[in-house]
């Protein structure tokens, strides 16, 4: 439990004028969430699930599945399509969620026992994708895919295990949907909250204690090492909920840059653990939005340029799915149409991903394929608070 003095500290250090970085050129970066994590077992889990009494098909995460490797392929042949001042192509930061429920085993245990299966040892039974992991692979290689930290699962391990030993309509729901090879619809479950959050706590509770996230994040850092061959420089925390013990956690293992969720126009920052804060700025969710326009997504970039922060698109994975719907088809088109008139429209336009955020901001310039690329960076001071407060009322900072 956080003392009163932490979390009023916490709250009056957004007071506090921080430095924020601006930028002379107009940057655009691509963020991207639930990368390996399965959901939906395609027409089978579909049809199991109806069988057992779900209705499916009142929102779209009812038809989250997971990517295959041809999703994959026609995202980066989309990203492949486009350059920006450069001559570089856009570069997706894929945040990676590094374990599944192992069904096997839990079914061996009447499924009233939680165990993980890494991603890096492979897919659950039942669930079949071959090429994947050598699809993530040559996007990687090529460019155009940048992978990032997750978590290991996007749910929270105490708020599952507390319901399921609890005999009762939410054991049930779960017990259904894992004998269908699902391990949730978090719409439906709310109660499971995100990886280092449980929301049926006390309000100051709810976050998990600050040995627990340094428990769950230290093997989870690890797993990515083991699939990736690399550390991982960049995390956006399940849900986004992550505090300052999350934070303290990631720095120790390496993390370089976080990733927060839109709502606000907020410059590039260092926290207190010297890790790049960036918040997202663009929600490019046709999947999701019923009211999606790319029209909308440019006014948003715009407004960035206008500012001098990146345009940080918000794009998650299960708009390139395609398996049970087709989400990938009417996705790459309105990304293709986005990215195009970006370009047009911005002949100075670079496209970056997380890391060489962090590099310019460090050094003053990033490294690419074509060598050194410079961009002048300005420091400005703002007030967290305050900020906040003109995006809400939709002032534009001077």
């Amino acid at each position: 439990m956080r003392t009163y003095t932490t979390k009023t500290w916490l709250r009056v250090r957004d007071l506090f004028p921080m430095t924020g970085f601006h930028f002379d050129r107009p940057l655009v970066l691509l963020q991207s969430d639930d990368w390996g994590r399965v959901g939906l077992r395609d027409q089978d889990g579909l049809e199991q699930l109806q069988a057992a009494g779900l209705a499916l098909g009142e929102r779209p995460y009812d038809f989250y599945t997971l990517e295959t490797a041809e999703d994959l392929a026609s995202l980066s042949a989309t990203l492949k399509q486009h350059r920006d001042s450069s001559g570089r192509h856009p570069c997706l930061g894929m945040n990676f969620i590094l374990a599944n429920l192992d069904f096997a085993k839990m079914s061996a245990d009447d499924l009233r026992q939680i165990h993980l299966l890494s991603l890096a040892d492979g897919l659950p039974e039942g669930w079949i994708r071959p090429g994947l992991m050598e699809a993530y692979r040559e996007g990687i290689a090529g460019g155009v895919f940048q992978p990032a930290l997750h978590g290991s699962t996007h749910f929270c391990l105490s708020a599952v295990a507390r319901n399921l030993n609890v005999e009762g309509e939410r054991a049930r729901l779960l017990r259904t949907l894992w004998q269908a090879g699902t391990p949730y619809i978090h719409w439906r479950m709310p109660w499971i909250g995100y990886e280092y959050w449980d929301p049926e706590q006390l309000d100051d509770e709810r976050f998990l204690p600050r040995e627990r996230q340094a428990e769950l994040i230290g093997p989870t850092v690890g797993a990515f090492a083991k699939l990736f061959s690399t550390l991982p420089r960049s995390a956006c925390a399940p849900g986004y909920r992550a505090d300052d013990d999350t934070q303290r956690a990631w720095a120790q293992h390496g993390i370089r840059v976080a990733q927060n969720g839109p709502g606000t126009f907020m410059p590039p920052y260092f926290d207190r653990h010297d890790i790049l804060q960036l918040c997202r700025t663009v929600e490019f969710e046709p999947a999701t939005d019923a009211a999606f326009s790319v029209e909308a997504c440019l006014r948003q970039a715009e407004s960035c340029f206008e500012r001098g922060i990146p345009a940080i698109v918000s794009v998650h994975s299960i708009n390139f799915h395609s398996t049970v719907k087709d989400f990938r088809g009417r996705t790459l088109q309105l990304l293709d149409k986005f990215l195009t008139a970006l370009e047009s429209k911005q002949s100075d336009l670079l496209y970056l991903h997380d890391e060489d955020l962090y590099e310019l901001v460090s050094q003053g310039a990033y490294q690419t394929p074509n060598g050194r690329a410079q961009v002048n960076v300005t420091r400005k001071n703002f007030r967290k608070a305050q900020m906040s407060q003109q995006d809400q009322a939709g002032i534009k900072p001077r």
